[in-house]
């Protein structure tokens, strides 16, 4: 005679059946959010926040500086804005200088 499961082995199955898919599900999500991340950087990458041209890097005293070549905005990445903030007016002079419009 076949022995039925009880409501108990039945509720564990059900529940481990479950845990199973919930993280199939995760893992999926993780994977879709990394290529979402990854694709955002490529088509973003080097490009200018304000016109979307491409944007050249300049390196000046170990600030690396982003200038767009279209709409020439001057772009900094995290901590070099305290970088340029510590320079000395003589310094700050040529910064300037190196960035500015030749007419």
């Amino acid at each position: 005679m076949p022995m039925k499961p009880s409501e108990t082995e039945e509720e564990y199955f059900a529940r481990m059946e479950y845990e199973k898919l919930k993280r199939i599900q995760e893992e999926s999500q993780r994977k879709l959010a990394a290529e979402q991340l990854a694709n955002a950087k490529e088509l973003h990458y080097m490009k200018c926040p304000k016109c979307g041209m491409n944007l050249v890097e300049i390196d000046y005293k170990k600030i690396k500086v982003d200038k767009c070549t279209a709409c020439e905005g001057i772009w900094l990445d995290a901590g070099e804005l305290e970088m340029v903030a510590k320079m000395d007016k003589g310094g700050l002079d040529k910064l300037f200088g190196v960035f500015k419009r030749e007419e």
